[in-house]
């Protein structure tokens, strides 16, 4: 299929042109070719049937042959973690097992593919319910891509991405996830270690960078859904569908751990659904990047954090429960306001919705809100058809994803 100019433009535009493990160091640029990628989406909204103005979905969905073009994705990322290429330069690695052996996986099976050394893109032959018997230890450049199958990861410890790079994390229904014990785990073929007991989260990054997680669905883990923490940056997390959980996402350690001073972190296009409480996100110390998701429920607040994070909130639908008490929007984290007053918070085009509403800190200084930016905001009113697709899609062969 010949696909528009403008589409081609599109994706070439997206595309990643270096690969480190440092952060973004000219976060002016990301913004600048961003911009690019959300008013060409924008032009095309008139002339493919399909698109939505999501820079990222409108990049590959309109492909009937997605299924032949699958690395495609992988030129479609935007934000912080746009240069992470996953397993694009690899091959294909197909799942037809959902067997789970941590120290001895067998070919076929997940945990199989994703401990490979070299560059693999994963897919999976069938749909499949995985149930780990440990974390899923993740070596560097893999894609996980769940389209073309119903994919649930659950019922069992879930998905760790420790000191490596490169990640990406696509289509997957990852759910009800839970603590793994004490035990040896295979990280690399030539290669397991002794693991203690993991925190329960769907999706745990501990030191890594260039890691992006869009379109999954994600519920009810034992710990948080998404986590990154230990100096982890780079990071992109869109287009995903989360319900019914407590503690969302924390992204930094601790206040004392100053390596997450350099995390940078894109949130964007994300649906936060029914039977949420808290921590959409939850930040420290870093730079967030929260821009055109739509909140309709949380029980306690939706955006907080602590020892001083920078947060651009930008183009957010922001629905507050009824309970008159809990309207706000943000929550400053065990902290005075003689201390809090002075962090760089701001909301700028959010819709404020059911007396939803945002407490603003800091002088905006410009250089802070410059390293919390990597996309140029849509108006919230966009929002709903912007994020009409999050979560695992539903992707069938031969026809538009």
């Amino acid at each position: 299929m010949a696909f528009p100019f403008s589409v081609v433009i599109l994706c070439f535009l997206l595309a990643p042109v270096l690969i480190s493990s440092s952060p973004v160091q000219d976060p002016e640029l990301v913004v600048e070719q961003v911009h690019k990628s959300i008013n060409s989406s924008r032009r095309n909204l008139g002339y493919l049937s399909c698109g939505t103005g999501n820079p990222i979905d409108d990049c590959w969905r309109c492909d009937p042959n997605w299924e032949k073009n699958r690395k495609r994705l992988a030129d479609c990322a935007i934000g912080f973690g746009k240069q992470a290429i996953g397993g694009r330069d690899g091959k294909l690695y197909v799942v037809t097992d959902a067997g789970d052996d941590p120290v001895n996986p067998k070919p076929g099976t997940l945990r199989y593919g994703v401990i490979q050394n070299e560059p693999l893109w994963i897919i999976f032959k069938s749909n499949m319910v995985i149930k780990l018997k440990q974390e899923l230890i993740m070596n560097s450049f893999k894609t996980i891509d769940g389209r073309g199958a119903s994919v649930h990861i659950a019922g069992g410890p879930c998905i760790t991405i420790q000191y490596v790079t490169n990640i990406i994390i696509h289509g997957l229904n990852i759910h009800d996830c839970k603590r793994g014990g004490n035990a040896y785990v295979r990280d690399s073929p030539s290669h397991y270690g002794w693991r203690t007991i993991s925190d329960g989260d769907g999706v745990s990054i501990f030191g890594g960078s260039h890691i992006w997680v869009d379109h999954c669905s994600l519920s009810n883990c034992n710990d948080g859904l998404i986590d990154a923490i230990h100096g982890s940056t780079a990071i992109t997390i869109s287009n995903n569908y989360m319900t019914h959980h407590n503690k969302v996402m924390l992204l930094g350690h601790s206040d004392s751990y100053k390596p997450d001073k350099n995390m940078q972190v894109t949130i964007a296009f994300n649906h936060f659904g029914e039977g949420l409480v808290q921590r959409m996100p939850r930040c420290r110390l870093g730079y967030f990047h929260v821009v055109n998701n739509d909140y309709t429920h949380w029980n306690m607040y939706a955006i907080g954090g602590s020892a001083a994070p920078t947060i651009n909130s930008q183009g957010n639908r922001f629905l507050a429960p009824d309970d008159r008490f809990h309207k706000e929007v943000t929550k400053y984290e065990n902290t005075p306001q003689s201390v809090w007053k002075n962090w760089n918070w701001r909301s700028k085009g959010d819709l404020f919705m059911n007396g939803a509403f945002f407490t603003s800190s800091g002088a905006g200084a410009s250089s802070s809100y410059a390293r919390a930016s990597s996309l140029s905001a849509k108006p919230s009113s966009l929002v709903g058809s912007m994020t009409s697709g999050a979560g695992a899609l539903i992707c069938r062969r031969s026809s538009r994803c």
